[in-house]
């Protein structure tokens, strides 16, 4: 709650911390056992805190997941944005994000591909994953008004962020963005 001179009580605070505390243990389970390790449960060990706590702040397992996907789709909305509207090439920009999912990004590209996936079967799910799809289509309508060319932008960031995380090895962002620019600006630029 917010106190009349705009900041915010200690309450608020501390459960706000609680919340992200939460979410933060969600995370570190779906990279550890996957979607399906997530329980009440199993947040509120890894979080070393009560099963309650985590129903208080979180009543159902989708709640508990939709929390998690979209604190890991607003980091990607915050990267992209920031592509957008700072970087001279959006595009390289883009595929740097994406090469990250081989190295520093891989444990958040790995949570985010497992919860988009799950969203198929649950549909509470389904909003939070649907924002990569469209932050990459942002991004790509900056560089093209062509639908189609948008469309295939988004489907290979896709298809590109799943084969690096099956992939044991690094990802070059030159040949990312090569790819990327051919399917999106039909090769040349």
């Amino acid at each position: 709650m917010a106190v009349e001179d705009g900041t915010v009580d200690g309450r608020t605070l501390r459960g706000q911390r609680r919340r992200a505390q939460i979410i933060e243990a969600t995370l570190a389970i779906v990279r550890r056992d996957g979607a399906t390790g997530v329980s009440h449960r199993a947040v509120a060990k890894e979080a070393g805190i009560t099963t309650s706590l985590t129903v208080y702040y979180f009543a159902t397992l989708d709640d508990l997941l939709v929390a998690a996907l979209t604190s890991v789709a607003d980091a990607y909305t915050d990267r992209i944005r920031r592509i957008i509207d700072t970087d001279d090439d959006p595009l390289g920009g883009l595929s740097r994000l994406i090469a990250e999912s081989a190295g520093p990004g891989r444990e958040r590209a790995l949570a985010e591909r497992e919860l988009s996936t799950l969203a198929a079967r649950r549909p509470a799910l389904r909003p939070a994953a649907r924002r990569w799809r469209d932050n990459v289509a942002e991004l790509a309508r900056t560089l093209t008004a062509d639908p189609d060319a948008i469309e295939a932008c988004v489907a290979l960031s896709d298809g590109l962020c799943t084969a690096i995380l099956l992939d044991d090895h690094g990802a070059d962002p030159g040949h990312i963005r090569a790819v990327l620019a051919k399917a999106l600006l039909g090769g040349g630029e």
